[in-house]
């Protein structure tokens, strides 16, 4: 009788937990519906995407470890999915939602510049650098692809890890802006350290991938370099205008 009744305690007892669950991702739903993210904890927007693929586990003490382990929401987002499954209460299944927000994200802020003119969008051009490359652990170089009327044709990661002069190949750099039909060219990276300030090794990469470009006919406008919320512009910097006059020099 007492084990039927032990039994009959602990049922009782993991259908309130599975209610009390219930309710709470609701009121989260129900919050993000009227209000947005505001007001939410990073951990409880970690919480409301691994419940996309949790239908009834409870997963708020997973999104805090997540967030313990990879400091911020960014982190989080950025992370391997081998790291996550490294999180209790988070595995090959429930993650699901961490990754598809990062991949629509990428693609939203990609299409608000595909076939935009960056010269004169620098905030969209900084936003959809700055979300891509701001949390990369390695130096990742872009290029971003322009047709004649200076707008964004495709934007590629083309050489990752420690950048030096001899891990970048120009060669590369033109075969890509030929495959697509590119007038002009737009290059950035990332300082995992947070200071953009280039070092000597960018600014003779830079320097090697404008002359190569040049001689091909390809216009370089801009490198910029992404720290932590701040960016160093080779244009602003005057560093461009100065290739071209040695370029333009030196062929005279």
């Amino acid at each position: 009788m007492n084990k039927q009744s032990d039994s009959a305690d602990a049922t009782t007892i993991r259908r309130a937990k599975r209610h009390k669950g219930a309710g709470h991702r609701e009121r989260l739903r129900d919050k993000f519906l009227s209000s947005g993210l505001s007001g939410f904890h990073d951990y409880e927007v970690i919480e409301l995407l691994l419940t996309l693929a949790t239908p009834r586990k409870d997963c708020k003490d997973a999104a805090k470890y997540a967030l313990k382990k990879f400091k911020t929401l960014q982190g989080v987002l950025e992370a391997s999915s081998k790291a996550l499954c490294e999180i209790q209460g988070i595995g090959p299944k429930n993650l699901f939602g961490i990754k598809l927000i990062k991949a629509v994200a990428d693609r939203y802020l990609e299409k608000r510049l595909i076939r935009k003119d960056p010269i004169n969008n620098s905030k969209a051009l900084f936003d959809f650098l700055y979300h891509s490359l701001r949390d990369k652990d390695r130096e990742c170089f872009m290029v971003l692809f322009l047709d004649a009327k200076n707008k964004v044709i495709a934007a590629n990661t083309l050489f990752e890890g420690t950048l030096t002069a001899s891990s970048v190949y120009p060669r590369e750099v033109v075969k890509a802006a030929l495959n697509h039909h590119a007038a002009a060219l737009i290059f950035a990276h990332n300082h995992p350290s947070g200071d953009p300030a280039p070092s000597s090794d960018d600014i003779s990469i830079t320097r090697q991938l404008f002359w190569a470009c040049k001689v091909m006919g390809i216009t370089v406008h801009e490198h910029l370099i992404i720290g932590d919320n701040q960016y160093f512009s080779f244009a602003d910097k005057g560093y461009i205008a100065r290739m071209l006059q040695e370029f333009d020099q030196s062929f005279k």
